[in-house]
C-alpha cells in the first residue's frame, strides 16, 4: 500500500485561488450548536499552510445528510473556524449559484470563504465514476473559478461524489496536510515489516470488520488480532467457543448469527484471532457481574478484567498497534473501563499507534504524541484496512497524471 501523491508542500501555491474539500461534519445538538469541533480543528494545519502561501481559500464540505437532524447550514461552522483561526471566515448561504460564484471571484489573497452545505446540492448525494461527476453542474460551475484543488477530507475518501472525485479530473489537485498524515499512517501500518503488528478490533460493525480480518490474514499483515465487542463475540462462537444461551440470543437480536459461518471461514484460513476470555454482564435484575465467557448469563456489555490484562500485555509488546471500535457499550459509564484500559495500554507502549475515528477518537481527542495517529476516518479507514480502493485516491492519481505528468504503474 503506497500512496504516491503530491501534497501542498510539493507545489507553488503563491497567490493561487484554491478550492479545499474538508470534512466539517460535526455532532450537532437540537439548537444547531456544534458539540465537538475535533474535525474542524483537524484541518487547521492545511488552512494555515495555504494562508502562509498567500492563497485565497474556498472551503467546501457537507454536514449530515438529507432527512437527518444534523442536516443544517454551515454558518455556525464558519463562526467556529473564525474563532479557532483568530480571523474572519466569510460565509455564504449558497454553494454554486450566482451569489457564490460572485463571492469566489471577489475573494482576495489571504481571505477564507466557506460555502454552504454541499449536500444542499442534489448532485452531491449521487455516487458515480469520476468521469461522470466531472460533468455535474457543481463541478462545471465552480472549477473554472479556481487554480488548484486541495483534498483534505480523508473521512470522505470512500465516497465517489462530485466534490470528492469530480474536481480532480478538471483541476490540478494535491493533498492537504491532514490527508497526507492519514495516508502516511496507513502506509506505515500496512508496509512496516517489523513485528509484532497488532490489531485491536471491536465495535458493532461486524461485517466490515470480518472483511478487514480477511484482508489482514490474506496479506499476512497482522501478527495478532485481538477482538472485542460484538466482533469478539461473533469470532468466539465461530471458533467453536462455548457460550451460554443468552449470548446466542444477544447475537440473534443484533442480526449477527448469519455472519458466524463467514467468520469461521476466516479463522480456518489461519487468521490469528484472539477472543475475550471473560465479560462484564448486565443481568435482568440490573446487577452487573463479571463472568467467564462460556457461562455468561445476561447481556454482554464489556470485556472483563482477565481479558483486559491479557490484551494489555500483548499491546505493550507490540511495535505497531491499530485500534478500531470500542470494547464495550461506552455510552454507559459502567461499561467504559475495558476500552479505557486498552487505550491506556496502547498509549503506555512504545508502539506506533493508530486510533480509528468515531468513539475512540473522541475519547482521545486531546491526546498529542508523535507516536500516535488519531484518524478522522470511519468508513474510509475501514475500507483501506480491508484493502478496498478509495475513490478519492483513484481520482487524485488521475489528476496527478494529467496535470503534473506523474506516472504510475498499472
Amino acid at each position: 500500500m503506497i500512496f504516491n501523491l503530491p501534497s501542498i508542500n510539493d507545489v507553488n501555491l503563491e497567490g493561487l485561488k484554491t478550492l479545499v474539500r474538508v470534512d466539517f461534519n460535526c455532532p450537532i445538538d437540537k439548537e444547531g450548536e456544534i458539540l465537538d469541533e475535533t474535525r474542524i480543528k483537524a484541518h487547521l494545519p492545511t488552512i494555515k499552510k495555504l494562508l502562509d502561501s498567500n492563497s485565497s481559500i474556498v472551503l467546501i464540505t457537507h454536514q449530515g445528510r438529507p432527512g437527518s437532524k444534523d442536516f443544517v447550514s454551515l454558518r455556525k461552522h464558519a463562526e467556529k473556524l473564525s474563532e479557532l483561526l483568530g480571523m474572519e471566515v466569510k460565509f455564504i448561504e449558497d454553494v454554486m449559484g450566482p451569489a457564490a460564484q460572485e463571492k469566489i471571484k471577489n475573494l482576495r489573497v489571504g481571505e477564507i470563504l466557506l460555502l454552504d452545505n454541499v449536500r444542499f446540492v442534489s448532485e452531491e448525494i449521487i455516487e458515480a465514476p469520476p468521469e461522470i461527476q466531472k460533468q455535474t453542474y457543481l463541478v462545471r460551475r465552480l472549477a473554472p473559478l479556481f487554480d488548484m484543488y486541495v483534498f483534505d477530507a480523508f473521512a470522505t475518501a470512500h465516497r465517489s461524489q462530485p466534490s470528492i472525485v469530480g474536481f480532480p479530473l478538471v483541476l490540478t489537485s494535491v493533498l492537504g496536510e491532514l490527508m497526507k498524515a492519514e495516508l502516511s499512517a496507513l502506509e506505515k501500518v500496512m508496509n512496516t515489516a517489523e513485528p509484532p503488528k497488532l490489531f485491536v478490533l471491536g465495535g458493532a460493525k461486524v461485517r466490515d470488520t470480518i472483511k478487514i480480518v480477511e484482508y489482514l490474514t490474506k496479506k499476512r499483515i497482522a501478527d495478532r488480532i485481538l477482538t472485542t465487542g460484538l466482533v469478539g463475540l461473533t469470532f468466539h462462537v465461530a471458533k467453536g467457543g462455548r457460550v451460554g444461551k443468552s449470548v446466542i440470543n444477544f447475537l440473534e437480536e443484533k442480526g449477527l448469527t448469519t455472519l458466524i459461518h463467514r467468520a469461521r471461514g476466516v479463522v480456518l484460513s489461519g487468521a490469528p484471532v484472539d477472543t475475550p476470555y471473560d465479560l462484564k454482564v448486565l443481568r435482568e435484575d440490573g446487577t452487573v457481574v463479571e463472568e467467564p465467557i462460556h457461562v455468561v448469563d445476561g447481556k454482554p456489555m464489556d470485556i472483563g478484567t482477565y481479558t483486559v490484562s491479557m490484551y494489555s500485555e500483548l499491546i505493550k509488546e507490540a511495535k505497531i498497534v491499530v485500534m478500531r471500535g470500542p470494547a464495550g457499550y461506552i455510552e454507559d459509564p459502567r461499561f467504559r473501563k475495558g476500552t479505557e484500559d486498552l487505550l491506556r495500554a496502547a498509549l503506555e507502549s512504545n508502539a506506533f499507534v493508530v486510533i480509528g475515528g468515531g468513539h475512540l477518537g473522541v475519547m482521545l481527542k486531546d491526546v498529542k504524541a508523535k507516536s500516535i495517529h488519531i484518524s478522522t476516518g470511519g468508513g474510509a479507514l475501514l475500507l483501506a484496512l480491508a484493502g478496498e480502493p478509495l475513490p478519492a485516491i483513484a481520482a487524485l492519481e488521475q489528476s496527478t497524471k494529467k496535470f503534473l505528468g506523474w506516472k504510475y504503474e498499472d
